[in-house]
């Protein structure tokens, strides 16, 4: 099967834009909305997080059911299984120890004022009551819940799959209406509150790589999505105005709002699938470098920005060149920790990274 370079350069696109948004969190929300620093609310900032969060992990979980359909055709389910575990698994707990405390850390730091040491503060890590965000120090997976969401998922898939091969054999949710593909919204809003915690939904995330795996994997539905590009960029656009309007300047939540919260979502998922398709389909040298950093820049860029917010929030030199800093320095030292990475066996081993 001919690869579609459009699905890994969405994915290094997705990853390489939590840069500017975890760097926006820092002025986004109040207070206690949530992340590891925090200085005031910038309206600016706080719209392009607002509009940005309903699609970017969504579209992950999208990518990873498709890469699922073709990972299967060339593995067993055995061999999915052990691949799943190194990929995914091993690097969630190297992570959760080693990385994870740096975060909580500096936000005991800059919220509490804690002045003891970093390995005192590992042990509060493990026993101070939290609500699972570590915003104000406590455990927490962080960003790393998306490697144990996926890890998990991914083996409710399998056996999902293997039902239907026995129950369904024939069963394929190809040459659907561009209608219905839209309408798909409708069940993950269901889901949305199955197993949802912390704002996270498993029911959400498994519904989304389901779809990834049986219906975008299908290239008559990618090709419908492809066609009716240019409307779902406009469903996309008047749907995120209204709720990113609503979400920031109206203070709206609520059922309706978790709606339109998926629906912007899900039109976003395939506004990028249809323009990917037409414009995406390439590979070069840095495409396939970046395709090759995508993951552990993903378990890297966390701490490192949070570090880097930490120092950069002192410096006078205004919320868009703190902004802007923050984002390069971030990148920048993601980027060469990705190097020494890919260069040491053991942490490749870590961190999911194949051969060089």
């Amino acid at each position: 099967m001919k690869r579609k370079y459009y699905i890994d350069n969405l994915r290094w696109l997705a990853i390489l834009l939590l840069f500017p948004f975890h760097a926006a969190q820092i002025w986004s929300g109040g207070e206690y909305s949530g992340f590891y620093v925090w200085s005031h609310t910038n309206t600016a900032l706080y719209m392009f997080s607002t509009f940005v969060y309903p699609w970017y992990m969504s579209l992950l979980f999208v990518l990873a059911g498709i890469s699922c359909k073709y990972s299967l055709q060339r593995r067993t389910n055995r061999q999915f299984v052990v691949e799943r575990t190194k990929k995914l698994l091993v690097p969630f707990l190297f992570g959760l120890v080693m990385l994870v405390p740096i975060m909580t850390y500096i936000a005991e730091i800059f919220f509490n004022g804690y002045t003891g040491t970093y390995m005192e503060q590992v042990g509060l890590f493990f026993t101070k009551e939290t609500d699972l965000t570590g915003y104000r120090g406590g455990f927490t997976p962080a960003h790393l819940w998306f490697l144990l969401y996926l890890f998990v998922i991914s083996f409710v898939m399998l056996f999902i799959i293997w039902l239907q091969k026995k129950c369904l054999p024939k069963c394929k949710a190809d040459r659907l209406p561009y209608f219905l593909l839209v309408c798909m919204f409708l069940p993950e809003w269901l889901c949305l509150y199955l197993l949802n915690i912390g704002g996270k939904s498993i029911g959400q995330f498994l519904l989304l790589c389901l779809s990834g795996y049986y219906i975008f994997s299908e290239e008559s539905n990618l090709q419908k999505i492809k066609q009716y590009r240019f409307v779902s960029l406009l469903l996309c656009l008047l749907s995120g105005s209204l709720y990113v309007y609503l979400y920031c300047f109206e203070n709206r939540r609520g059922i309706w709002m978790d709606g339109l919260y998926i629906f912007y979502g899900w039109t976003g998922i395939m506004t990028l699938l249809g323009l990917g398709q037409s414009k995406l389909n390439f590979y070069n040298r840095l495409s396939g470098y970046l395709t090759r950093a995508s993951f552990p820049v993903y378990i890297l860029h966390m701490p490192i920005l949070v570090v880097t917010g930490f120092f950069v929030l002192k410096l006078p030199v205004g919320v868009a060149g703190q902004f802007v800093l923050i984002i390069l320095i971030s990148a920048a030292a993601t980027f060469l920790a990705y190097e020494i990475v890919k260069r040491v066996s053991l942490l490749r081993f870590f961190f999911g990274v194949g051969k060089p």
